[in-house]
């Protein structure tokens, strides 16, 4: 992970520093809604770390939206992330993935 980057067991969410100074929490369920299945916090922690880019430009998007203010923590959906990968064309890729069982085998 990156600097800045953890994994909360408390929270049992990804935790990041965000561009507000805030940190930006990814509970479990939104990777499960995202991914389709039942991710292990190392699943979490790889498509984090695939899709480092398009994450925090959901949670830059969050931030200007909501007007969330400087070091103020917030949560990312699974709605925010799928929006943030449907801009950047991964939305469908992962969905062919998961379909075809490259993604989501338990």
């Amino acid at each position: 992970m990156s600097s800045g980057t953890l994994w909360n067991a408390a929270l049992d969410a990804l935790q990041f520093t965000a561009c507000n100074g805030g940190n930006c929490l990814v509970h479990r369920r939104a990777f499960r809604a995202v991914l389709r299945k039942s991710p292990l916090m190392e699943d979490c922690i790889a498509f984090y770390a695939v899709n480092q880019a398009t994450i925090q430009a959901a949670a830059t998007e969050k931030i200007e939206e909501h007007r969330i203010g400087d070091g103020q923590n917030f949560h990312l959906n699974s709605r925010q992330i799928r929006r943030g990968l449907a801009m950047t064309g991964l939305a469908e890729i992962l969905h062919d993935q998961t379909m075809d069982g490259q993604l989501g085998a338990e």
